[in-house]
């Protein structure tokens, strides 16, 4: 087999490139407004109840209608999943390895019609987007590769008499609740993990991304996974995404979302039902307050650098935003002037029009991060951005907050947008303990030349992923296996080696001789 690497990003300034991505996006404004059905064992179900999709850049383009499900269509989803397990558990590793590998080959053919559908439907400029799908790209290389290797089982110590063996076998029919921030990386990933490892699926992804859920499904199709082995049933939470998380012959939850919901599923699956058999298993990646910590040894401009990319990289909605910029008292002013200079050059606008910096998701995303904006003003000093505007699309200008309390709510509270808190601190162990004192624990980066200080942040600062002299952001599967410590989830390790044997469960084996 060939050796896993991950995909290659797409380079825009070659002329080609750019007009195969104007292409693509020429070619899915012509396919805006369809209306796209529940796929239930295969079979396409239309429904009188649906919910539109719209471009968050310009929020009077509908980019989808899509078909919302309820609790029956729920029921039909177990049914057919439970049905596809039967043989798909029994269908060889290496089969069911072979079904992601061309699901990875039909997304390279397809690589800028995918990106131009997460331009309109989540608003991503063309760098983002493109990300995006080389992220679902290496999952399914990954994840098909781990679970290969996992096919040979484990060898027990050996004992006179007796033929033992270790092997991994499925979990069952599991529910997959994705977001909608990387909604073909992250649903497809999440989706992908789960049927290699032998599970059938019901994936929900989040309504405003259910075009893209929708798109995934269509790969699926293409790639003639057997019917029933993923199901398409996008609907409310308290509908769908409840009644399924609480219903008995659900096996596990792949959540990835909010603090919140995240623990609002772990309490709920906890609970067993009357008629359920096993204990439900739940794989959750939550959010973070991530942070960048610079001290007076770093190389300032790749430090400044990194915290704008990592703070407004996607308009700040990623889990793993920068959202804390902690640094030291001697070069705080330095730094802060600089990531200031930053910001203000990035230009916002449309992201079809490949602007750095495009709209937020919706008008309630809007609405949640103007609020901190218009509310906790006193808590710092404004010093870039703060402007707003919803008339077209809901678009927020990079914002910077200078000289914030670690414990204000700016400081505090996931925003989940282009907002940043710069803290000042004493010196390097000051900002570590700022840098820690939050319920979350998901990314953190230091910038730093001085050895026993990175050596110290490798012990001390208490987050899934660290960074070193580099951004907090844009995690690569295989290398930078993703998942975080306390309210950030069950630090799951997307993209890492062990995430496949989380859909699995051990089984022992002992003959006697």
């Amino acid at each position: 087999m060939i050796p896993y690497r991950n995909e290659p990003l797409t380079n825009f300034a070659l002329p080609e490139n750019k007009a195969a991505m104007q292409a693509a996006l020429d070619h899915v404004r012509q396919q805006l407004g369809r209306t796209y059905p529940l796929i239930i064992g295969g079979e396409a179900i239309a429904t009188e109840k649906t919910l539109p999709s719209v471009n968050p850049c310009n929020h009077q383009q509908v980019v989808g209608i899509v078909a919302q499900g309820n609790r029956e269509h729920a029921d039909a989803a177990l049914a057919a999943a439970e049905n596809a397990f039967t043989s798909w558990s029994r269908t060889p590793m290496q089969v069911r390895a072979d079904y992601l590998f061309k699901l990875a080959a039909i997304m390279r053919r397809q690589k800028a019609e995918l990106s131009a559908w997460l331009t309109m439907e989540v608003g991503k400029n063309w760098v983002e987007a493109d990300a995006d799908v080389a992220e679902a790209i290496d999952f399914c290389e990954y994840y098909g590769r781990q679970a290969i290797e996992l096919s040979h089982g484990r060898t027990p110590i050996p004992l006179p008499g007796e033929r033992n063996s270790f092997t991994y076998i499925p979990l069952g029919v599991g529910l997959v609740i994705s977001p909608w921030n990387f909604p073909l990386a992250i649903l497809l990933g999440m989706t992908a993990a789960a049927i290699v490892a032998g599970n059938t699926v019901i994936i929900k992804p989040a309504n405003t991304a259910a075009v893209i859920g929708a798109k995934v499904f269509e790969l699926i199709q293409a790639a003639d996974l057997p019917a029933g082995v993923v199901n398409y049933l996008p609907g409310s939470g308290s509908d769908v995404g409840e009644y399924l998380v609480n219903h008995p012959r659900t096996r596990f939850v792949n959540f990835t979302g909010s603090m919140a919901v995240g623990l609002r599923i772990n309490q709920q699956a906890a609970i067993a039902q009357p008629g359920q058999i096993w204990i439900k298993r739940v794989i959750a990646e939550m959010g973070g307050k991530d942070c960048i910590i610079v001290d007076e040894t770093a190389d300032l401009e790749a430090a400044a650098r990194g915290i704008v990319q990592s703070a407004f990289g996607f308009q700040g909605q990623k889990c793993s935003a920068c959202s804390r910029a902690i640094i030291v008292d001697s070069v705080y002013d330095q730094v802060l002037e600089r990531v200031v200079e930053l910001t203000n050059q990035l230009a916002v606008g449309p992201a079809a029009d490949n602007y750095a910096v495009g709209a937020v998701i919706d008008a309630a995303a809007f609405a949640k991060i103007t609020s901190y904006i218009k509310e906790c003003g006193e808590e710092g000093r404004l010093v870039a951005g703060g402007e707003y505007d919803d008339q077209q699309g809901y678009f927020i200008k990079p914002t910077v907050y200078a000289d914030v309390k670690p414990d204000a709510r700016l400081a505090q509270e996931e925003i989940f947008g282009p907002v940043l808190a710069t803290i000042r601190a004493t010196d390097f162990e000051h900002a570590l303990a700022i840098a820690n004192d939050t319920i979350y624990g998901l990314t953190g980066s230091l910038y730093s030349q001085k050895r026993e200080r990175i050596e110290q942040a490798k012990q001390e600062f208490h987050v899934g992923n660290l960074y070193v002299n580099r951004g907090c952001t844009g995690a690569l599967v295989g290398v930078h296996p993703f998942g975080g410590f306390n309210m950030s989830g069950t630090d799951s390790k997307a993209g890492g080696p062990d995430y496949v044997q989380l859909f699995m469960q051990a089984k022992s084996i002992s003959e006697r001789l």
